[in-house]
């Protein structure tokens, strides 16, 4: 699968955490998005439905105050405005959940907030990496699984 936007999201992930990425990589990335989508579909989507609604809003979805901060960190990137767009792009919308426009928004911004956090977690994993392996790559997305 082509990830279009290469790169945006090389310097994205070059300013972001000072890692290199190839496009391996941003395929690995798409699949993060994607997780991430079906993720918060279901936990607004659930939200929703325990306040007596069909549409998924904004408060539906679990923000956590890390996770704000990171979106907060995105949208002041200078890639934001390029990135954006993309992030759009690569968001694709499960058929049986129903986001509120204001809600379709505001999943731009926390997908650009997750792939901050996401870039961050490489330099945790290891403070030297250039790029990162396919090990490393598994182990962002378990920590992402046990707190997102």
């Amino acid at each position: 699968m082509a990830v279009s936007g290469t790169a945006q999201f090389e310097r994205f992930f070059r300013s972001v955490a000072g890692i290199d990425v190839d496009k391996e990589d941003l395929r690995r990335f798409h699949e993060f998005i994607d997780e991430k989508v079906d993720d918060m579909a279901l936990a607004g989507s659930i939200t929703a439905k325990w306040n007596g609604r069909d549409v998924v809003q904004p408060p539906d979805l679990p923000i956590t105050k890390g996770v704000q901060e990171r979106i907060r960190e995105f949208d002041r990137l200078e890639e934001a405005e390029e990135i954006l767009p993309l992030l759009r792009q690569m968001s694709r919308r499960p058929p049986d959940v129903t986001f509120a426009d204001e809600t379709e928004e505001r999943l731009v911004h926390l997908y650009g907030g997750l792939s901050v956090g996401l870039a961050r977690t490489f330099r945790v994993i290891d403070p030297e990496m250039g790029n990162p392996s396919t090990e490393d790559w598994d182990r962002a997305f378990q920590l992402f699984r046990l707190l997102t």
